[in-house]
């Protein structure tokens, strides 16, 4: 090809490949936040001794024939931090909620009182609490591995790129920090989130 064609197909090419950079630091991004989102849902199950509408909302309740979420079946609120009230849009199913909230064994024991069911909160005794902060500890270090493994399966995408020539090595640099600032970023995120939820295990 003439000169002008010849530059016209490498600057092509060059923007091709920044897209596809671009685009597998977006998917890299996508795996870290999914992986976040799982940690943070991992730590709202553990019960801290404070009433919250997540300790139930997920709970599956047998009613019309299948299985539904508590949250679907149900206006869920804290009146404060002790007590979780559940009432369900068709009275009908009070007895089948209290039932799903025994079978699903998270430490709370319901109660039918009049169109609602009350579920108090227990205390937390000093030992339990540290367990679930190290039941906690577990379950960040689980995402800080996530994280690393989807920041090693992008490093080695984006070498092997480079060894086939599909991107240059100034290119590799250049993702290579994109990936480990993602990283850093998302288990800040993790370390935070954990320190807060000890925090809140040793409020008393």
């Amino acid at each position: 090809p003439s000169p002008a064609r010849r530059t016209q197909i490498i600057q092509h090419r060059n923007e091709g490949t920044k897209m596809n950079i671009s685009s597998e630091i977006k998917k890299t991004e996508e795996a870290m936040k999914k992986a976040l989102e799982h940690v943070m849902h991992d730590f709202e199950t553990i019960h801290t001794g404070k009433a919250s509408p997540s300790m139930v909302e997920g709970v599956l309740v047998d009613v019309y024939g299948s299985s539904m979420r508590m949250k679907d079946i149900a206006a869920i609120t804290t009146p404060d931090s002790n007590l979780i009230r559940i009432q369900p849009w068709d009275r009908g199913v009070l007895k089948e909620i209290e039932k799903a909230i025994l079978a699903a064994n998270i430490g709370i024991t319901p109660s039918v009182m009049g169109e609602a069911v009350r579920c108090p909160i227990p205390a937390l005794s000093g030992e339990r609490r540290a367990e679930l902060a190290k039941v906690c500890r577990d379950m960040a270090e689980q995402g800080r591995v996530r994280i690393r493994n989807i920041r090693r399966d992008a490093l080695d995408a984006f070498k092997k790129a480079q060894k086939d020539s599909l991107i240059t090595e100034d290119d590799l640099k250049h993702a290579e920090k994109d990936v480990q600032n993602l990283t850093d970023k998302k288990i800040d995120e993790i370390n935070r989130a954990v320190e807060s939820k000890e925090a809140d295990l040793k409020r008393v």
